[in-house]
């Protein structure tokens, strides 16, 4: 039987939890290194994705306990308000989306919505796509104008750099915009199916209401942009540097869309 003094056992505690100590301040060094390049916007699952893919493997509960004690938080989202115009007397389609939101394939579903931004020049409108499948944004626009121009051009984007077939959904809401004649001759054209919510049901086309959540909570920051110009350049590396490249989703496995749309393809083509 060995003997060790009391002395030695309390020194042989002391170093255990120094080792201990030692390896927690590595590990939160890594999370805040993460969590900062995520713009301060993941909660502990993201963090813990992010780790996972460096080859950083530790328990969630670990990562959770060590954002609480360095505070970091995601921070909370904050709604928008209601900026659709559906009192018209333009012809509105049926809801063909009826909130099922899931698709097989890119480019089956997408979902249009506009917002705006405030800055010290006045409003700056943005209206966006969303693919259903990798919730990417594949199309948008920007202008100091509220008008059918503006979902107009995010159309436009989106067809040109996704070329979608006859399958495709748009859905959005009843707004004047998307029922003006020029817009649905261009979906007409195309031959996409129009999709509406019903009149002042937000939920229909809640991934894109998410969407401009996120952007306000990660991009805007409840701030008041000095110039339309420099709301322009923020809005711009959110969508293309940021949310497409990087943001990860739960609801896609921790990936970004981009990502997940690249290894779902892998796979796709795998089994062809």
């Amino acid at each position: 039987m060995l003997e060790v003094s009391e002395n030695g056992y309390y020194n042989w505690r002391k170093r255990g939890k120094s080792q201990r100590k030692q390896n927690d301040e590595q590990l939160t060094a890594r999370i805040e290194d993460a969590y900062h390049q995520n713009r301060g916007h993941s909660g502990s699952p993201r963090i813990h994705a992010e780790l996972k893919e460096q080859g950083i493997h530790c328990g969630k509960k670990r990562i959770a306990r060590l954002m609480r004690e360095q505070q970091l938080s995601a921070r909370k989202k904050k709604r928008k308000p209601r900026t659709t115009n559906s009192n018209h007397d333009v012809p509105v389609a049926p809801n063909l989306l009826k909130r099922d939101f899931a698709a097989d394939a890119p480019d089956k579903k997408w979902m249009f919505d506009f917002t705006y931004l405030e800055t010290r020049e006045g409003w700056l409108y943005l209206a966006g796509v969303i693919d259903a499948y990798s919730r990417k944004i594949v199309g948008w626009s920007m202008s100091e104008q509220h008008d059918a121009e503006l979902v107009h051009a995010a159309l436009q984007m989106a067809l040109l750099q996704r070329q979608p077939g006859a399958e495709l959904i748009h859905h959005s809401d009843r707004g004047s915009e998307y029922a003006s004649s020029r817009y649905q001759m261009l979906l007409h054209e195309h031959h996409i199916q129009m999709s509406m919510s019903k009149k002042g049901d937000g939920y229909d086309n809640a991934m894109i209401e998410s969407f401009w959540a996120t952007l306000k909570k990660e991009c805007a920051r409840d701030v008041i942009f000095p110039s339309r110009n420099e709301a322009k350049t923020a809005v711009f590396e959110h969508i293309e540097i940021y949310y497409n490249r990087k943001r990860r989703h739960s609801s896609l496995g921790y990936l970004s869309p981009n990502h997940y749309e690249k290894r779902m393809i892998g796979i796709q083509n795998d089994f062809s």
